[in-house]
């Protein structure tokens, strides 16, 4: 099999691209670490086994048994490729992997044969995209890279059979759609669909990590996350929908074991209906920074969760290093509208959130402590453009379907977001394949929606 980067005037060209756009540590650390894929698989529509190469465009791939990609090699998914997983397989990459479908020819890896019951009497002990068909991708500790662009993973989450030596990764344990783990790697994915999972939809034990744009639903069958930071979790999540996730949309704590503190940016998402198929006290809500974790959090449109932003104190979060605010809050039940500063956590209540807390909450009112706020029952409608509201099965609605959380021209929620601070600068660089192909800057309106079209493009 031909080695595609034969061509030396080529690989010349690609350095220079990298050149101009990286710094000097920059081009060492992305252009040496992703090897470009060295074979392609002509005409077979098989993959399994330890590979390397380019699934090419447009083509239809069947997955028959555990994909291994080595450390040093890389698995290039050119645009428009479909994988149908025909078994309880995996993705297990010690080396790099690049999805990069596009807009108008998107990537699909999926449970063959696996078909969306998108209704509010499912049972999600029967959901088939809560139970999770196939074993995701797991990355170890050494993958260098894994990016996704435009790339649908649906109905992940099975148990791993046989899995290769990885950590986090044991035979007979749940799999998460994603799992990265390589501090000093890259995690990219932008404009992409996560559809199911048994329990967290992405886990990242460290990773210089790039998530925005994307749209996850139906994530944790009784538990789970949609995206879960742990230690050495270093980046930006941003313009996001979360959608029906069992207990948090993002995540970030610094539990673990590392010499890099968890540092995250969560900016303009929109997390609706979630927190609800996790029953525990105190468990499931919208965002949640915990157990020595840093960063900020601002222009969030948080609707219909159990809880609203969240500050645990025990173990705490790094408090004196953490800072949010504009948080736009709407709920249809008082259980709802009386824990948008959640009760016995550390939230402090901000004069940038919406709507004001002053006009609600007792003069004295203590960080933590009970509330009743009957007025705000179905108040302050962020008029998305198709959605209903009020909605009252809101803990069963879980999928996004043909909603559209763009914002009517006239809602109260436009213009309420702060553009004054700066997306955390971890080393993601901007470029077609190995980078990011935008480092979106905050929103001036809540949410992943932008009145400007920028923001989340789905």
């Amino acid at each position: 099999m031909k080695n595609i980067f034969t061509n030396s005037i080529i690989g010349l060209a690609i350095i220079a691209m990298l050149v101009a756009s990286c710094t000097k540590s920059e081009v060492v650390r992305l252009y040496k670490a992703p090897h470009f894929p060295g074979v392609d698989f002509g005409d077979s529509t098989n993959i399994y086994g330890t590979i390397k190469g380019t699934l090419k465009v447009g083509r239809t791939y069947n997955m028959t048994g555990n994909v291994i990609v080595n450390k040093g090699d890389t698995l290039w998914l050119q645009n428009g490729v479909h994988v149908n997983v025909k078994g309880e397989f995996g993705f297990y990459i010690f080396g790099a992997m690049v999805s990069l479908g596009t807009k108008s020819n998107p990537n699909t890896i999926t449970m063959d044969a696996a078909v969306r019951t998108d209704n509010t009497s499912q049972n999600p002990l029967t959901d088939q995209a809560l139970l999770g068909t196939w074993c995701g991708i797991s990355c170890d500790t050494g993958c260098t890279l894994l990016v996704l662009k435009w790339t649908h993973v649906q109905f992940a989450g099975a148990f791993h059979k046989s899995p290769p030596s990885i950590p986090n990764v044991a035979n007979n344990a749940k799999s998460y759609p994603i799992l990265f783990q390589n501090p000093n790697g890259y995690f990219i994915m932008e404009d992409s669909w996560l559809y199911g999972s048994a329990d967290d939809a992405i886990r990242t034990y460290g990773g210089k990590i790039h998530v925005m744009r994307n749209t996850f639903e139906k994530c944790g069958q009784t538990g789970g996350e949609g995206l879960n930071m742990k230690v050495g979790t270093v980046g930006n999540v941003a313009f996001n929908v979360f959608m029906g996730i069992a207990t948090n949309g993002p995540k970030a704590s610094n539990k673990g074991v590392g010499s890099i503190q968890t540092n995250v940016a969560i900016y303009n998402n929109t997390i609706i209906n979630s927190g609800y198929r996790r029953s525990s006290t105190g468990r499931g809500g919208s965002i949640n920074y915990e157990e020595g974790a840093k960063g900020y959090s601002y222009n969030d449109l948080i609707v219909n969760c159990k809880y609203g932003f969240r500050v645990v104190p025990n173990p705490p979060a790094d408090t004196f290093n953490l800072t949010y605010g504009n948080h736009y809050y709407y709920g249809d039940s008082l259980s709802v509208v009386n824990q948008f500063y959640p009760t016995s956590y550390t939230t402090h209540p901000q004069l940038t959130d919406f709507p004001l807390y002053t006009s609600y909450l007792p003069s004295n009112y203590t960080e933590g402590a009970i509330y009743n706020a009957p007025s705000l029952l179905s108040a302050n409608n962020p008029m998305f453009v198709h959605f209903p509201l009020p909605m009252f099965d809101f803990k069963v609605e879980s999928f996004v379907g043909t909603y559209d959380f763009h914002l009517q021209a006239s809602s109260p929620a436009i213009g309420k977001g702060s553009t004054a601070f700066s997306p955390i600068n971890n080393g993601v660089i901007v470029n077609p394949r190995y980078g990011a192909d935008e480092i979106t800057l905050p929103g001036a309106d809540m949410g992943a929606y932008q009145s400007n079209g920028k923001g989340n493009q789905h």
